[in-house]
């Protein structure tokens, strides 16, 4: 059930209290959604600052072009790739008899926890071969997971009657798959498919790995070798258009879906006998895993065998690794605290402004990490030189960027919350601080505690904001990485692919094991 149908759900009486913000709570609301959001405002002023004449020869140069078709083509591509491969990968998870299915949950979640463009390190290091579209194909399929866990979440807890009534009439399994499975799982593969999409737009480190220009490798190049701040933000303004472009096209994909009611009595669909198609399945599932995750982890320990071959200096990967964390969780920290009033706001207000408010808020999911840290680098020199290249300036570089995560993790943990619990501790003579925390504070733990977690092992592993806003002198693991691979020291760089990866499989195991919760069996 969505958020917006728990809130209508919610009896009538118990809106009072908990319908009116807190003192103040609106304004706290808007101006933190300003402050995520100015980014966007920065992108869009400098390229009107430039000038017509300035965007006319830049968008006119043939480049344009070339970087056009390689994002739309490579973004078109790879979205399709692994919105089949999650879809069929969940399908026969969650739908069939196919031996093994919470070891093969957990297995096909686990590329998340290498970052993207570690994936491209492993494959370039071993296969040097494996460059261009068709590299950066092979690279970026790794992302089918973004398709998989949310259809693996609806079909496992959605109601199969609907599937088990097609069967019943006769139809067979590819009819009863496309006429009802694919129509009820629209949603969350439109979904998914969108997060892969505006992954592929903004994804820098994997592309230039495998040397494929995109408009997010055009964007760097444009700030880091010229400092052209111009250029780079019309080229942003580029991006972040067709990231608009692809939410529109999802909104109106995913909003043809079809309803998955929530299984409440515990009924479950009978599986699917896969029969002699079993031994192809597992072969096609173990290929899958063999080729998104087997060979980074061959890739890794090969490295890490193999041993230093670096001839740049040595690090300490201890003090990269402090550092690096030490970041991630300044960054958790505020973003989650950030999170908490827009997400108060947006429940306790079910208007027009509220909606407002919290929408606005999650655009900055369209922004690359190189318009983020444009921006902030702007407003560093302009307007406050003492912070810039700063740690505050890298940690709010990273709350702008992950806070849509914090804000749907406190958002969804809100929508659980029993409704008149508040209106019962009002009516005692409680304070409205009082409330907020010994009341709703304490059942939205859980939430908090999960918009931390994603927060802080998404920012441990962000590569492209952190070259531009990492203070002078200071490496974390993601950009000491980056330095042992442009020198093509790969044996330099395993450690910190392993550490990077290490710190990430806590989040990847916590998505699985919300996927694997159990649905209590009702009657059959």
């Amino acid at each position: 059930m969505s958020i917006e149908a728990v809130e209508r759900a919610r009896p009538s009486r118990f809106r009072g209290w908990a319908g009116r913000p807190l003192p103040g709570l609106g304004l706290l609301a808007g101006l933190i959604s300003l402050i995520v959001t100015c980014p966007l405002l920065f992108v869009v002023l400098q390229a009107y600052h430039s000038g017509w004449p300035a965007a006319h020869r830049l968008l006119g140069r043939p480049l344009m072009a070339t970087l056009l078709w390689h994002t739309l083509a490579l973004t078109v591509t790879v979205t399709a790739i692994t919105t089949v491969v999650g879809f069929s990968a969940a399908w026969l998870v969650s739908r069939t008899d196919l031996p093994g299915k919470r070891w093969w949950t957990v297995i096909l979640t686990m590329p998340l926890a290498v970052p993207e463009f570690v994936h491209g390190y492993c494959w370039v290091s071993l296969f040097p071969s494996v460059h261009g579209f068709w590299g950066a194909v092979l690279v970026e399929s790794a992302l089918y997971p973004l398709v998989f866990l949310p259809v693996i979440a609806v079909l496992r807890r959605g109601d199969g009657t609907a599937e088990e009534i097609a069967r019943s009439l006769g139809h067979g399994r590819l009819a009863t798959l496309w006429r009802v499975t694919v129509p009820l799982a629209r949603p969350a593969l439109a979904g998914g498919a969108l997060l892969v999409a505006l992954y592929l737009l903004g994804e820098y480190g994997a592309f230039a790995m495998v040397r494929f220009t995109t408009f997010a490798t055009a964007i760097y190049t444009q700030y880091a070798t010229a400092f052209d701040t111009a250029s780079a933000s019309m080229l942003s303004l580029v991006l972040i258009a067709l990231a608009l472009l692809v939410v529109t096209a999802e909104s109106r994909v995913g909003s043809r879906g079809r309803i998955v009611a929530d299984n409440a009595s515990g009924r479950r669909c009978a599986p699917v006998t896969l029969g002699h198609a079993r031994i192809p399945a597992l072969a096609a599932l173990t290929a899958i895993v063999a080729v998104t995750l087997g060979v980074p982890m061959y890739a890794l320990g090969y490295w890490l065998v193999q041993g230093n071959s670096s001839t740049l200096p040595s690090a300490s990967i201890w003090a990269q690794t402090i550092t690096t964390v030490g970041y991630a969780l300044a960054a958790a920290t505020t973003a989650t605290l950030a999170a908490i009033p827009v997400a108060l706001y947006a429940w306790r207000r079910d208007n027009r402004l509220a909606r407002c408010i919290e929408r606005v808020a999650y655009l900055t999911r369209a922004l690359p990490g190189i318009a983020v840290a444009l921006a902030v680098v702007y407003f560093g020199i302009r307007y406050a030189q003492p912070l810039y290249q700063q740690p505050p300036m890298l940690v709010a570089g990273y709350v702008v960027l992950f806070f849509p995560l914090a804000l749907t993790a406190v958002r969804a943990s809100l929508a659980q919350v029993p409704p008149g619990v508040e209106e019962v501790a009002r009516s005692l003579g409680t304070r409205w601080w009082g409330v907020l925390g010994r009341v709703t504070l304490p059942l939205i733990v859980p939430g908090l505690g999960a918009a931390f977690a994603m927060v802080a092992l998404t920012a441990s592993t962000e590569l492209t904001a952190t070259l531009l806003l990492r203070p002078t002198g200071t490496q974390t693991l993601a950009t000491q990485f980056w330095v042992y691979t442009t020198g093509l020291a790969w044996g330099a760089a395993a450690p910190y692919a392993v550490v990077m990866t290490a710190l990430s499989i806590p989040a990847v195991m916590m998505v699985a094991a919300r996927t694997l919760r159990p649905v209590q069996e009702g009657p059959r």
